[in-house]
């Protein structure tokens, strides 16, 4: 199972200031991933032996090659054989909550974690926990009920969960005053347990100083892991920190790299930035059909702006042709 699969995916800088890109939209949360149900196949081959010596762990092995099936009929072996063996229980739950080999089935699902969390698990607890907070089909909203279990994750280190306790700390809805020293120390938790959207928001608290002393040189550390982790918000903080040379040198042809891959994986402001360094011609060639392009596609994305319509306004007809053929290019029409 994905052990780092989030729930939340809320850019921290969204509540706690804007800096160089105050403009930003709020992203979604991140949807669990589509899983297809699987078929039976052919008997897998053996697995390896374990490094320390241990016996090799079926139900996962073939749940991570896709044996949905054969990794959910394992699970329930090894509990007919050990009834408190959670972390088969947790297998249970991931399979029935991604409908993966049967039916999705979430008040299943949820079952399974509670059970699981129960005998200590904290991936379990996570998973009943984002369950509870989003809420799903038989399985009702509770926040208070998650965050006890994000707590329960929490208590053993599990990233996502810490993660989400950052999050939950800043929430300012329903009258709530967010905590930001709270999700600062959250944050930093989940980062160093490997999480690298904590290292992201981290880095975004240190920036401004927000429930931490305001730090712009470790700022841009923790957003250049994120950011070679492709985190994408990561990415385009980070970006905009060398451009202007802000916490680490100045280095405006590395920022215009890193601006064009988060571009490429759609993210508005990326392709915003980088539609004005090419109308600029700055880091890049002056181009305005890339420009204009670039500016389309923001546009596509919710992110207007009225300098780079007028700037690209009177294309060439060479231009204008070589922005047709980009966007057709990206597209894929």
């Amino acid at each position: 199972m994905k052990r780092k699969r989030l729930f939340l995916l809320l850019a921290a800088a969204l509540t706690i200031g804007g800096g160089a890109s105050a403009e930003k939209a709020a992203p979604s949360p991140a949807a669990a991933p589509a899983v297809a149900p699987a078929a039976l196949r052919a008997p897998m081959p053996p697995l390896p032996p374990r490094a320390d010596g241990k016996p090799p762990d079926m139900a996962f092995g073939a749940y991570q090659r896709g044996n949905f099936l054969i990794a959910l009929r394992e699970a329930e072996r090894r509990l007919d054989q050990n009834s408190r063996d959670a972390a088969a229980m947790t297998l249970i739950g991931v399979i029935y909550r991604d409908g993966a080999a049967e039916g999705k089935n979430d008040l299943e699902a949820s079952r399974w974690f509670r059970l699981a969390s129960n005998l200590g698990d904290p991936q379990a607890a996570y998973e009943l926990g984002a369950l509870l907070l989003g809420g799903a089909s038989g399985v009702p909203k509770d926040r208070d009920a998650a965050k006890a279990q994000f707590e329960r994750a929490a208590a053993q280190n599990q990233p996502a969960a810490l993660y989400n306790l950052g999050v939950m700390a800043l929430d300012a809805s329903d009258g709530r005053k967010p905590d930001f020293a709270a999700a600062a120390q959250y944050f930093l938790r989940s980062a160093n347990a490997g999480n690298d959207d904590g290292a992201y928001s981290y880095g975004v608290m240190l920036r401004e100083g927000k429930g931490v002393p305001q730090n712009v040189a470790e700022s841009a550390r923790w957003l250049q892991r994120a950011a070679d982790a492709g985190v994408i918000a990561g990415q385009v903080e980070y970006a905009i920190m060398l451009f202007n040379g802000e916490g680490a040198p100045k280095d405006e042809a590395k920022a215009a790299a890193i601006l064009r891959i988060a571009a490429a994986k759609g993210n508005p402001i990326a392709q915003n930035r980088l539609a004005h360094l090419y109308v600029d011609g700055v880091a890049v060639g002056r181009d305005l059909a890339w420009a204009a392009a670039w500016n389309a596609f923001a546009k596509a994305g919710g992110l207007e702006d009225q300098g780079l319509d007028v700037a690209t306004a009177n294309l060439t007809p060479d231009e204008r042709s070589r922005f047709t053929r980009i966007v057709r290019g990206t597209i894929g029409n």
